[in-house]
């Protein structure tokens, strides 16, 4: 009786506070054109075409990645010239900015262009001029953190990107309560004015601020597919749940194998997007239907950045490990051998 009761209420709830749970409805609608009715439209072919079929304002979010023209396979096996590719985007941009609401928002998320050599082109630089030609301003230069990537020899390695977020007016969508995070001191209280004594957090958190720290997408990340560089699930949905609302439509041109349709379906919005490659497209797909079950694994946005355990064979620093041998040992007095501070043996606490 106790689970017919516990069934019961739970639908009362979904029925009284359906914005409340995330989309699982078996039943969503996924098609390869733009469909008002849909769920979400993964469209195989050039961003262009699926832009120019969008509806005009249809799109409360425009968020996506576009190829840094560094030679990947989704880059059509070539590069141009820097001047070709920043044209080709200002052609992107220029439909993105149509299809979006008068209260929407652009995310364009960017690295750095290497032109040959080691000297690097930043990119958010070089776009930034592009969206203001089209009057859009500037909200945030979000810093996204990570700790893993290539290792460079001759620069430091880079272990950020950034996101451009640009909106149409002052008139926009910001969410800020749905992704604050919690504060490090929680307990602080005010210390003078009419308000000492009381406690001075936000008990639904804090604002995350503009340095974001989320782990990308590599061999042991839950999320791990074919795709190179694929965006992290909870970088999009901070986006979603911050600059959209539930029913909007979030849209990724170069969606890749569909991270953002599918952090808009976790969160109850809808996903629109393209890519060239059949095979993210494909894998998009199965990964949207999956999101809309419920059972897509995903890395929680709530998850702590994981802390390797201390003192373990991969956390040790093996060339500061003295390992003596069995006759130095017999040479040793009582007390080196009582005294690691005689025997230049510090303590790793100490060190």
């Amino acid at each position: 009786m106790l689970i017919y009761a516990e069934l019961f209420i739970r639908e009362v709830l979904e029925m009284l506070f359906p914005n409340d749970s995330p989309h699982t409805d078996a039943t969503s609608k996924i098609t390869d054109y733009f469909d008002i009715t849909s769920n979400a439209v993964l469209y195989q072919g050039d961003r262009l075409a699926l832009l120019e079929s969008l509806p005009p304002g249809s799109q409360k979010l425009i968020v996506t990645s576009p190829p840094y023209n560094i030679g990947k396979v989704y880059e059509k096996h070539c590069k141009v010239t820097l001047e070709d590719y920043l044209a080709d985007q200002r052609r992107t941009i220029e439909l993105c900015i149509k299809a979006l609401h008068d209260e929407g928002s652009i995310c364009w998320q960017v690295g750095n262009h290497l032109n040959g050599g080691q000297e690097i082109y930043p990119l958010d630089i070089l776009l930034y001029p592009i969206f203001k030609d089209y009057g859009l301003q500037l909200r945030n230069r979000i810093i996204w953190h990570f700790e893993h990537g290539l290792h460079c020899s001759r620069r430091f390695s880079g272990r950020y990107e950034t996101i451009l977020w640009f909106t149409k007016s002052e008139r926009y969508t910001f969410n800020l309560d749905a992704v604050r995070i919690p504060q490090k001191y929680p307990g602080k209280k005010y210390y003078k004015g009419p308000k000492a004594g009381q406690y001075s957090a936000n008990p639904l958190g804090k604002n995350p601020g503009d340095l974001w720290i989320i782990p990308n997408v590599k061999n042991n990340h839950p999320e791990k597919t074919l795709h190179p560089c694929q965006f992290p699930v909870e970088l999009i949905e901070r986006l979603v749940l911050a600059l959209t609302n539930p029913g909007d439509w979030v849209c990724d041109p170069y969606m890749g194998v569909g991270s953002t349709p599918v952090a808009a379906i976790l969160q109850r919005r809808k996903g629109v997007g393209a890519d060239i490659v059949s095979d993210y497209v494909d894998i998009a797909r199965k990964r949207v239907h999956l999101a809309s079950l419920g059972q897509l694994r995903t890395r929680p946005m709530d998850q702590p950045i994981y802390e390797p355990p201390p003192n373990t064979g991969l956390t040790r620093r093996p060339w500061d490990e003295t390992i003596p041998t069995s006759s130095s040992l017999f040479n040793l007095s009582s007390e080196e051998v009582d005294d690691p501070v005689q025997n230049d043996e510090t303590p790793k606490s100490k060190r």
